[in-house]
């Protein structure tokens, strides 16, 4: 997906959400207390939102500095714009689950069969 369109999803919910006082009332932060903390005024606490996504990256190229491209970076570090939103609305982020290398390896499958037991065991946390 184009990052355009998620820019344009995330604006038009979370303004939604921020209009309605469905998802947040403001950045947490009130002009009799500035010091407050920015992000704390998310009205989601309790809910949780986890990102499963596909890569055609193999696995050991994130976390790795010898690897050009994420050039050391991880999941949550390449997430972060994404899950960033939800944290300031109040959101408790769960572990991404991800599925690497997608068109070379073979065994794929096995990804896809652990899912449900990965999300079990989410639920049961």
């Amino acid at each position: 997906m184009h990052l355009g369109f998620i820019k344009k999803y995330v604006d038009e919910v979370f303004n939604v959400g921020l209009q309605n006082k469905l998802l947040l009332t403001g950045d947490g932060r009130t002009r009799q207390d500035p010091a407050k903390q920015y992000g704390t005024g998310g009205l989601m606490q309790g809910k949780k939102f986890m990102i499963c996504a596909t890569w055609n990256a193999p696995a050991e190229a994130f976390d790795n500095p010898d690897y050009n491209l994420f050039r050391g970076k991880g999941l949550t570090d390449i997430f972060l714009p994404i899950t960033s939103n939800y944290r300031f609305c109040g959101y408790d982020i769960i572990d991404s689950y991800n599925c690497f290398d997608i068109f070379k390896r073979s065994d794929i499958d096995k990804d896809i069969e652990k899912y449900p037991a990965y999300l079990e065991e989410l639920i049961n946390k």
